[in-house]
This record gives C-alpha cells, structure tokens and sequence, in this order.
C-alpha cells in the first residue's frame, strides 16, 4: 500500500483531470451557478467588462429545457461586446471558449431537450462562421451574435 507521500506520477495527474471532469460535469448537470461554465473552460479569470455584461439577461428562473444556459450566453455577450469594438480577432479568440463549453456539455444537455439543442447548436455555429470566415465583417458577425442571444433568450422564456 501507498502512502500520500509516495504518489505516482500518473496519481498525481489525475488529481487536477479529476477536477477538471468535476468542474464539467457540473456545467453539463445545469449547474445553477453562472460562473461554473466559465470556470470549466478556463474562462472564469477573463472577467468581462461591465459594458460586456451590460447586454446579459438579468438572472432569471431558467425556463429552458435544456437547463441554465447563462454561463454560455454570458460568453456570446462578451463575443458580442468584443465584435462591438471592431476587435474581430479577440471575438474570434473568444468565441472559442463558448465553442468548448457547448461541446463539453453535449452530453449532459442534449439528451434533455433534443430539439433545443440543436436550435441552438445551429445558431451557434452561424456565429463560429461568420467569424471564422475568409474574411469575416463586423456586420456578419453582429448579425450572426444577435440571432445567437436571441436564441438563447427565446429558449430561457426572455424573447
């Protein structure tokens, strides 16, 4: 038997992997925290500015069948702020955090409310394109945002 003190390599591994799942999990269970999506994609510590916040819903009872989808919406209204300023590259850089966060919560949302999910997968990928694009425009890419927020606000009953 193995003290603490004689760990292995890989267990010593596993310890921040095992919270890493933790934190994703939580996310994926509809955790009622917004931050904890965030907090899983690394996020948490990019505060957004308060004029990038000032677009967020205000905390509501979530009415989505897919569960408190505000963790993501809060990262498409910093995408939306960053496109807001002509910073197409940051947005782009930004926009991959959402992509992450969606991705690793697949699991844990689709299976509630299917069609939802995939209204919304959609729109997401509309904006992933437009400024992913050739040349992406800051028109596309508002275009491609709003949609996005006011899928989220639709599917939360705030539409």
């Amino acid at each position: 038997m193995r003290t603490s003190s004689s760990l292995s390599h890989m267990q010593l591994l596993a310890r921040p992997a095992a919270a890493a799942a933790l934190a994703l999990a939580a996310l994926a269970g509809g955790c009622s925290r917004p931050d904890a999506g965030l907090a899983a994609t690394g996020a948490a510590n990019a505060a957004p500015a308060p004029a990038a916040r000032a677009g967020a819903a205000p905390p509501a009872r979530s009415a989505s069948r897919l569960g408190d989808l505000d963790s993501f919406r809060g990262i498409a209204t910093d995408v939306a702020a960053i496109v807001d300023r002509g910073d197409l590259p940051a947005a782009k850089a930004r926009i991959k955090d959402l992509e992450a966060a969606w991705d690793s919560a697949e699991a844990g949302l689709k299976p509630r409310a299917a069609d939802d999910w995939h209204v919304l997968d959609k729109a997401i990928d509309r904006a992933l394109s437009a400024l992913r694009a050739a040349k992406p425009t800051q028109a596309d890419s508002r275009q491609a945002l709003a949609e996005l927020l006011k899928t989220f606000d639709t599917l939360q009953g705030r539409a």
